[in-house]
Parts: C-alpha cells; sequence; structure tokens
C-alpha cells in the first residue's frame, strides 16, 4: 500500500518491524497510561506489520491502528476475522479525519482479506458507532462476597491440581481447544497467543500475586483449568484477600463446579473477582444467594460487518429463516444491498436478489445481532431496524439468537 498523504506533514503508512518501540509508545499514551519494558517485549510477537497502520508527522508516529489476524467462534461456526487494537492518535493530531482514514483503509484491508467482520474492544463505545460497528457481545462482571455465597457440596469426581503454567501449558491449550469453538465470541489461540496470555507482566498482575494455575483432574483426565490470583489484604480483624479470576475454562460440569467451589474457598481470602463472564453465567443459578454476587453489565465486543453476504453466509441460525433484507452502510456504501438471506442450524446462504425487502437493517444492527446476543427486536425502537413486511422481525430475532450466549474475556 502507498503512502497517503492527508497534508503536507500528515501520512498513513505501513509500519515496519522497527516502528514497533513508537506504536507501543503512541499507543499507551493514547489510553493515558505508562508502558513498561515487560509488557513491550511481550506483545511484539503479536504484532503483525502487514495488518498494521501508521500515521506519521513530521517524521514522528503520532497514530495508530493494527489488527489480529485470528479466527473467532460465532454462532455454530468459526470465522476468520480482524481483531482490531492498537488504535490511538495523539492529541496534537486529532479532529483532522486521521481515525476515519485509518479505519476505511482497516475495512477495506480486512474485506479483501477475506475476513468478513472485524471486531474490537472499545475504549469510549461513542467513538465505534459512527464507523458501523455494533454491540454484539456484552460481558458481566463479579465481585463475590464469598461469605454470603453458599457454594452447594457435590459428589462429583475427580482432583484439584496446582502447578506452573509452564508445565501445565499443554494441557491448557487442549482444554481450550476443546472449548472456544462452540462460545461465541471467543477467539482461537497459537504459541503467540498463550506466551502473550500467560506471560504475567507486573502490569498485568495489577497489584496482586503471580499468575497461579490449578487444573481439573477427572475420570478422563484433564477436564477443566482456572488462572487466577490474590490480593492480599489485612485488617484488624484478619484477612480479607481477593481473588482474581483470569479465565476460568471447562470442558464438563463437574469440572466447572469444582474449580468454582476452590476459587471460591481460597484460605485467607474473602471475594473473588472476576470481570467477565457470560450474561448466561450458571453461577446465578447455583449460589444460594446471587445478589451476593454483585454483578455489573459492560460492553465487550463491538462488531463490523464488512462483508454482508459472507459474514451472514458464515455464521448459523437457530431456527429456520428465509428473509429478504435490505442493509444500508453509509460509511462502507459497496457494502450496502438487498439479500436474500436462507439459513437453519445446519446451513446458510445469503445471495443478491432484487426481491422486495422485507426487514430494513442498518449495518450497526447487522454487527451487534451477529453473535446471537442482541435481539433484532430490541433495535426497532432505535430506528436500526424496520419490519417491511408482517411478521419477517420475529421470524429473523427467533434466527438469530444463539442458545449459548456469546462472551469475550480476552483482551487484544
Amino acid at each position: 500500500m502507498a503512502d497517503a498523504a492527508l497534508n503536507d506533514e500528515v501520512t498513513i503508512e505501513v509500519p515496519t518491524p522497527e516502528d514497533w518501540d513508537d506504536i507501543y509508545a503512541v499507543f499507551s499514551a493514547g489510553i493515558n497510561i505508562d508502558g513498561d519494558p515487560q509488557s513491550l517485549e511481550a506483545e511484539r510477537p503479536l504484532f503483525e506489520p502487514a495488518r498494521s497502520l501508521i500515521v506519521r508527522a513530521g517524521g514522528r508516529v503520532v497514530g495508530t491502528l493494527g489488527a489480529n489476524t485470528r479466527q473467532i467462534a460465532v454462532p455454530g461456526a468459526v470465522v476468520p476475522a480482524a481483531h482490531g487494537c492498537r488504535g490511538a492518535v495523539s492529541a496534537t493530531v486529532r479532529r483532522q479525519g486521521i481515525l476515519t482514514r485509518l479505519m476505511r483503509k482497516h475495512f477495506e484491508d480486512a474485506r479483501e482479506l477475506g475476513e468478513p467482520i472485524t471486531l474490537c474492544w472499545a475504549s469510549e463505545a461513542r467513538i465505534y458507532g459512527r464507523f458501523g460497528y455494533g454491540l454484539s457481545v456484552r460481558r458481566l462482571g463479579l465481585n463475590v462476597n464469598a461469605r454470603e455465597v453458599t457454594v452447594p457440596k457435590g459428589e462429583e469426581p475427580g482432583r484439584i491440581v496446582e502447578g506452573s503454567a509452564a508445565d501445565l501449558r499443554d494441557a491448557l491449550v487442549k482444554v481450550y481447544d476443546q472449548v472456544y469453538a462452540d462460545r461465541p465470541g471467543w477467539s482461537e489461540r497459537t504459541e503467540q497467543h498463550w506466551d502473550f496470555r500467560l506471560a504475567d507482566t507486573m502490569m498485568s498482575r495489577q497489584g496482586a500475586s503471580a499468575l497461579r494455575v490449578v487444573v481439573h483432574e477427572g475420570d478422563d483426565g484433564i477436564d477443566g483449568y482456572a488462572l487466577w490470583r490474590v490480593r492480599g489484604n489485612w485488617t484488624a480483624n484478619g484477612p480479607i484477600g481477593d481473588v482474581v479470576v483470569v479465565e476460568q475454562v471447562s470442558t464438563t460440569p463437574e469440572a466447572y463446579r469444582a474449580l468454582w467451589r476452590f476459587l471460591l474457598s481460597v484460605d485467607l481470602t474473602r471475594s473473588a473477582s472476576t470481570w467477565a463472564v457470560g450474561v448466561d453465567e450458571p453461577l446465578f443459578h447455583w449460589v444460594g444467594e446471587p445478589r451476593q454476587l454483585d454483578a455489573h453489565l459492560c460492553d465487550a465486543l463491538w462488531i463490523r460487518v464488512v462483508d454482508v453476504p459472507k459474514a451472514l453466509a458464515a455464521r448459523r441460525y437457530a431456527a429456520p429463516i428465509d428473509v429478504v433484507i435490505e442493509v444500508t452502510d453509509d460509511f462502507m456504501p459497496e457494502n450496502s444491498g438487498t439479500w436474500r438471506l436462507t439459513g437453519s442450524p445446519g446451513a446458510a446462504t445469503c445471495t443478491p436478489t432484487s426481491e422486495p425487502a422485507e426487514l430494513w437493517l442498518d449495518i450497526r444492527a447487522v454487527g451487534a445481532a451477529y453473535m446471537g446476543g442482541t435481539s433484532l427486536a430490541a433495535l426497532v425502537d432505535i430506528g436500526l431496524v424496520k419490519e417491511v413486511r408482517h411478521g419477517a422481525l420475529a421470524e429473523a430475532a427467533t434466527a438469530f439468537r444463539w442458545h449459548k450466549s456469546p462472551y469475550a474475556f480476552e483482551l487484544f
């Protein structure tokens, strides 16, 4: 891609590996944190220069937007997706249309590479709607009062085993790979992604202990694991430590229950916190007092559909659907059109048609509903969805939903 001059001083270009330090510094400043050498090196292997863009002004890097090449689980399938990351523009060059140019090129590149969707975690949600992103995945954060939560005793077979991340890594990878493709919102992990996940930098600890690892051994071997830390604390009345759950992944209900029972009963702690579980988290139906989970709802992944027919044909649908949809995309007019969408739990097609539309969707609605966690019917009142044929909305809203709520817990 050739340099694209915005004016006499500002250009957008593809970086080289040597630009990584500057990119890291610009992004860190953009999100108002001080970068550190550990995190700089831990993240370097994930940097894909060919999937990145930088902005230069007066020879200095003043803006950046990157992507990680990964697959992500969607309802009934796994699709390639541009995992947008490190988006920032220095304060001195804001309000010049730079982010708009970066986003447009980011979308075009993803489409050319055959990725029907791009996704990101939003630093500020207000930024992304104007570029056609839809809020597709939400998360629940928990701050569990372990003294008040009653965890039923079970007769699950197996045992909890502690070990180092290095010694247990193969088991962690195996368990995650067995699960991720069936949970919309979870992304594949290569060796480099696991390296970063387990890097355990001082920044990632945020005042808590070093990363700890436990696995659950069932009758057929290891079927679950938890990555966790402890934030120790004491008062005059004794210990009030907090277990910080980084992630808990299980392939069986027995492992899930045993691991949570362990995490909620660590000695010298009185609480457990985790920043992301699904909105259908089973703990609400298991513990004695769900209010003591102290849950708070927040946005997680924002989805931007850059190739409507390819994206809608790639996922599966909870119920049979046969509907003509019209999609409007003001930011990417080439993405607008009318298509006939047919789908089921086993297959889907989405083809251009000249038939009259039965349902109109703004591109933000397509992204919001794509992971199966947002009802199309909920988007009618804010003007992102309009029913043209009576009954089309109910049919489409039912089909787009999925039996597992999407969620995400891994920043990228």
